[in-house]
């Protein structure tokens, strides 16, 4: 069903919050959502819809980090992420504030969240999206070959530019580029890692709007009893620095030893391919790629890794590739700035020793 493209106004990010702390993937769609909003031009802002129970004190933290607006819904059943509370309150309010754009972080919650209000919103919604772009020749060359708007008609939408949404397809072995032409909000979900975040200005303000929840136990379907933490190792790949991964040419099991002697000597953390996760090696928390993690550290050592395109996604755009593989023709070599052809149970352990010498 096709609506009012004017009515619609402003790119609004998803503000996910655990526990009374915004998630990273949320400070780099802001910086995204500023990026695209002063793209489209016309006063558009980027706004973050908050919602959450004693939240209050994450808007000041979101204007610092690029918000214009903070439309911000309260409620005592928003305390914990549900479905069914969270989809109402946040449908609703798009409903009535009529964003352009809106993104998610492709986390637990935003696959969970983002498709639920795109369906009773009855617009579209891309997943796992690598990149955004705002494109009025593309949007305005679709209208032209797939709707019945007219010359005259096509003329009063030149301002209305389409944001292009990227994301790969088919295994990851080409990238397909959506367009949302007809419906509004144009919904996204961006995987963590892949954006920039803005930098910190604690001298920036901007407009909180208070948006009423109206919300009662009989909307929530489902009740949280208890939340119970999985006591596994603790890994952050997404806030780390320095990244040491491991393949297949580890050999088996025992190879990640190896691995993990050489991320603590470097002060980086475990990282793997998903051979070595299907393989039983390791848990799948650690997998980089397509499939896992997208990551973007300072360094990121890939250890007998291949470099099938998959695990390429997740980890190409660190600032700096260091390949460690014996087989000169592997594809990672082919994005690698430094590559050591060899045995990595060599050249590992030399590494480890000269690093001690410094």
């Amino acid at each position: 069903m096709s609506v009012n493209l004017a009515d619609y106004k402003d790119v609004w990010v998803y503000a996910e919050q655990r526990e009374g702390k915004l998630m990273n993937v949320t400070l780099e769609l802001l910086g995204e959502g500023f990026r695209l909003s002063r793209d489209i031009g016309g006063g558009s802002k980027v706004c973050a819809v908050l919602a959450g129970n004693n939240v209050d004190h994450l808007i000041e933290e979101l204007f610092h980090r690029g918000a214009d607006k903070v439309y911000c819904i309260k409620h005592p059943l928003l305390e914990r992420y549900t479905t069914c509370g969270y989809t109402k309150v946040v449908t609703e309010a798009v409903k009535q504030y009529k964003p352009e754009i809106m993104l998610f972080g492709a986390t637990h919650i935003g696959r969970d969240l983002a498709p639920r209000i795109a369906a009773r919103l009855d617009t579209g919604l891309t997943a796992d999206c690598t990149r955004l772009d705002i494109n009025t020749a593309d949007y305005i060359e679709y209208l032209n070959k797939n709707t019945k708007l007219n010359t005259e008609s096509l003329k009063e939408h030149l301002e209305d530019k389409g944001l292009k949404q990227t994301r790969p397809a088919f295994g990851g072995n080409v990238m397909a580029s959506i367009l949302c032409p007809n419906t509004r909000p144009q919904m996204a979900t961006v995987r963590p890692g892949v954006m920039k975040k803005m930098d910190v200005d604690k001298s920036k303000k901007g407009e909180l709007v208070n948006v009423p929840a109206s919300l009662s136990e009989s909307d929530i379907r489902t009740k949280v009893l208890e939340v119970v933490k999985e006591a596994k190792e603790v890994v952050s790949l997404h806030d780390a620095e320095i990244i040491v991964s491991g393949g297949r040419g580890l050999g088996d099991k025992s190879g990640f030893d190896l691995i993990r002697k050489f991320a603590e000597k470097v002060g980086g953390v475990v990282g793997s391919s998903r051979a070595a996760v299907d393989a039983g090696w390791i848990d799948p928390a650690h997998q980089v790629g397509q499939t896992g993690t997208t990551v973007k550290p300072i360094i990121y050592f890939a250890c007998g890794i291949s470099g099938a395109i998959q695990h390429q996604a997740g980890m190409q755009n660190a600032d700096c590739i260091i390949a460690i593989n014996k087989d000169p023709d592997a594809p990672i070599f082919e994005i690698a700035n430094f590559g050591l052809v060899g045995d990595l149970h060599k050249v590992i352990p030399e590494l480890i020793a000269q690093w001690d010498q410094t």
